[in-house]
Formats: C-alpha cells, sequence, structure tokens
C-alpha cells in the first residue's frame, strides 16, 4: 500500500518520525544507581556514568535518524515525581501502595506537599544544559517534563488530599502558585538553551478511561469539570511564553513494566476540552490499541497543530504490520490531514527505571521501522 503526497518536511518539533522521549537504561547506569543507593558511590561517581551514557544515548539516537533527542530520563527514576520533587514545598514520600496497573504495581512512591508551591532553581535545568552541550547543532535538545495538571492530579490523590488542603484551604490559590512555579521552571530551561518543550500528561488518559469516570461521578465530582479546570491550568502555564519555544503535550494511558492503567475509553468525552488548549503546537497521542478508540476526536484539533500519532507499542518488541499502520493512518486522514500527521511509538520505552519488557536492540529497531514508514509516507 503506498500513499502519495507532496514531500513536506518538518522544520521544528514534532517531526515526521518522533519519540516520546524515554530511553531503556542501560545495565551500567542501573548497577551505577544500585551502588549509589547502597552508598558504595556518591553522587559525582553516579552523574559521571550518567554523563557517559547520555553521550552514548544521543549519539545513537542521531544514527537511528532523529531529529529531536533527549536524555532518555536517564537521571530520573520516575517520568513524573522527580520533577515535583525538584520544587520547593514537595517532598518524596513513601505510601501504603503505588500505583495500580493490569497486573502490575508501582514502587509506592508521591509526591507531597510541605510548604507553599514554588521554583527557585531545579535539577531538571542542569540537566538539560548537559544534554544541549553534547547534541550538537544538528539535532533538537528535548526536554520533557510532567504537566502541571499532572502535578494537580497527583496533590488531589487520596493519599495526599489532607496535606494538600491543609497547605492550600483556597484551591485557587494552589492553580495560581503551581501555574507560577512551573512557568518560572520552563523560563528557566528557555534560558538554559532549551527551545523544545515537551508536556507530558497522562490526567486526559485517566478522564477518558471508563472505569475511572464512573469513579469519579461516584465521590461527586463532575468529570467535565475537573477536565475543565485542568485544561485551564496548563493553558495558563504555556500562556505568554517566548514565540520561538514550541510546546507539545503527550497524553498517556499508563506504561509500566509493559502494561497498562485502567479499562479503557475513546477520547470522545475529554477531547474537545483537550484539544482546544492554546499555545500547543502538537498533540502526541496514544493509539497503539483499541482502547484508544478511534479517529475522530481529531476533528477537535486547531488548523496550527499537528497531531503525533502513537501507532507503535513502546511495550513490546515485536515489529507491527507495515500495511495495518498505513490503513490506520488513511483512517485518521478523514479527521486531519495528512500533512498534520507525524509518527511516534505511544509512550516512552521506560517511564520509569525499571522500563519496558523489550531488549535495547528491539528498541532501536523499532524506532528505525517507524522512520521508513515516515519516509514512505512524506520523502
Amino acid at each position: 500500500m503506498s500513499i502519495q503526497t507532496e514531500p513536506k518536511q518538518r522544520t521544528v518539533t514534532p517531526f515526521r518520525y518522533d519519540i516520546v522521549g524515554s530511553f531503556l537504561r542501560p545495565s551500567t547506569l542501573k548497577e551505577a544507581r544500585a551502588k549509589y543507593q547502597n552508598g558504595e558511590i556518591t553522587s559525582g561517581q553516579l552523574e559521571e556514568v550518567e554523563n557517559a551514557e547520555i553521550v552514548k544515548l544521543v549519539q545513537k539516537q542521531k544514527e537511528v535518524g532523529l531529529q529531536a533527542v533527549t536524555d532518555g530520563e536517564f537521571r530520573r527514576s520516575w517520568w513524573h515525581l522527580d520533577f515535583f520533587w525538584g520544587l520547593d514545598g514537595v517532598d518524596r514520600t513513601i505510601i501504603d501502595q503505588g500505583y495500580e496497573f493490569n497486573g502490575a504495581k508501582s514502587r509506592p512512591e508521591t509526591a507531597r506537599l510541605t510548604g507553599k508551591v514554588s521554583f527557585s532553581s531545579h535539577p531538571f535545568v542542569s540537566h538539560y544544559a548537559f544534554l544541549k552541550s553534547v547534541a550538537g547543532d544538528d539535532v533538537v535538545a528535548r526536554q520533557s517534563i510532567p504537566a502541571a495538571a499532572q502535578f494537580l492530579f497527583e496533590l488531589d490523590r487520596a493519599e495526599n488530599k489532607e496535606s494538600t488542603q491543609a497547605i492550600y484551604p483556597n484551591r485557587k490559590e494552589l492553580l495560581t502558585d503551581i501555574a507560577k512555579a512551573y512557568k518560572e521552571a520552563i523560563l528557566a530551561l528557555y534560558e538554559a538553551g532549551c527551545r523544545s518543550i515537551q508536556i507530558d500528561d497522562c490526567t486526559w488518559g485517566a478522564l477518558c478511561d471508563q472505569q475511572f469516570m464512573a469513579f469519579m461521578e461516584q465521590i461527586g465530582v463532575k468529570v467535565a469539570d475537573y477536565a475543565n479546570e485542568l485544561a485551564k491550568l496548563n493553558e495558563e502555564v504555556v500562556s505568554g511564553l517566548p514565540e520561538d519555544l514550541v510546546v507539545t503535550t503527550h497524553v498517556c494511558r499508563g506504561n509500566y513494566v509493559s502494561t497498562y492503567a485502567g479499562v479503557g475509553g475513546g477520547y470522545e468525552p475529554i477531547a474537545q476540552t483537550l484539544l482546544n488548549i492554546d499555545n500547543y503546537s502538537g498533540y502526541y497521542l496514544e493509539f497503539d490499541t483499541e482502547r484508544a478508540g478511534d479517529f475522530k476526536p481529531l476533528r477537535f484539533l486547531k488548523d496550527n497543530q499537528q497531531v503525533v500519532l502513537g501507532l507503535f507499542s513502546s511495550k513490546f518488541g515485536e515489529l507491527e504490520n507495515k500495511e495495518d499502520i498505513l490503513k490506520r493512518i488513511e483512517e485518521a486522514k478523514q479527521y486531519v490531514d495528512l500533512d498534520r500527521i507525524c509518527l511516534s511509538p505511544q509512550c516512552g520505552f521506560a517511564s520509569t527505571e525499571e522500563g519496558n519488557h523489550l531488549t535495547e536492540e528491539q528498541q532501536w529497531q523499532k524506532l528505525a521501522f517507524i522512520k521508513e514508514i515516515a519516509e514512505e509516507l512524506w520523502e
């Protein structure tokens, strides 16, 4: 099957073949992190290993043809909690149980408030500066951070609700402080040279999950109202940023040791709210299984926005059927023009340091396969 189109190259993120950001941690890095946790090496020695592995990772990303590269989240344990812990007024807390996934449960950690939320400095800024220094000028060095909505979602968890309300009896003040801290963090990354920010946001995957929606209604929370609150918070964070800073967002439905969260459901219940957020240049959306529903919600995309179809699974190493992928792209074209479509895995390969159940070789083969299909479509 072949799709004919005029070649139109992307010059800014998202690119025609792209990634979400995280990569499998190499054994050398895992061993160093274990030694550090056991007190066998210093933080400086761990950093040396991280630096060396990130240099190799950036080179490998270039070799596979990626035009936007990341540090693989090699310095993080979690895709989201590490960022929260770096904000002022937030503490790493051990709780009774972790996040629930299909047949798995994560480590029992969370981010809990100990004071007012603010930004003074953040480890991610120096982490990005290193990535920028080794990436060079021939690729875009991209930084991913969890969404402000995801942070609020974490603070609203049953385990954290009491401490959140104790420090912020006025919810409007909480939202204001989160937005201010986030914007200052993004501007600090901008000053370090970042011109491409990806905002990762699992809240929308939850808000269109049939099981979670039923739970929210059961406890008296209107899903539509909560979705509007989250969208408004995200929009406030990305408003008024420098014009040459490209901001995209990624929506996930759970990605932990090759499992997922919830029972699933299409984007339709929240699509209009999600896709109406201003100042996002593109949406990375999970579409690798039937759990994500059809492409009809893409009709709500704004004319100036790209959609990165996550048609390829980062959860397993086997390559998808090319004809099936091309057919799905044809289906998506009913709602959005091919020139506004890009391709990527549905999520990263290691949203947490444990990583998904595939090999590093399979990880790179999958990215090469995505590039092959993209070149067939657009070059």
